[in-house]
């Protein structure tokens, strides 16, 4: 079996495990990701920002 097809069926198994038993902590590690990537693109949007002036 591929080492990656095994490693992204655990993933999945585990991600449907939390979900299900943790729905409130799922969507609240969820928020928190989505929260980091919109700081992220916020951050390189203002150095770009700068690099132009």
């Amino acid at each position: 079996m591929d080492t990656r097809k095994l490693i992204t069926g655990a993933l999945t198994v585990f991600a449907l495990f939390v979900i299900i038993t943790q729905p409130k902590r799922a969507a609240e590690i969820v928020e928190i990701g989505f929260q980091g990537i919109s700081d992220a693109a916020s951050g390189i949007g203002e150095f770009i920002t700068e690099l132009v002036r």
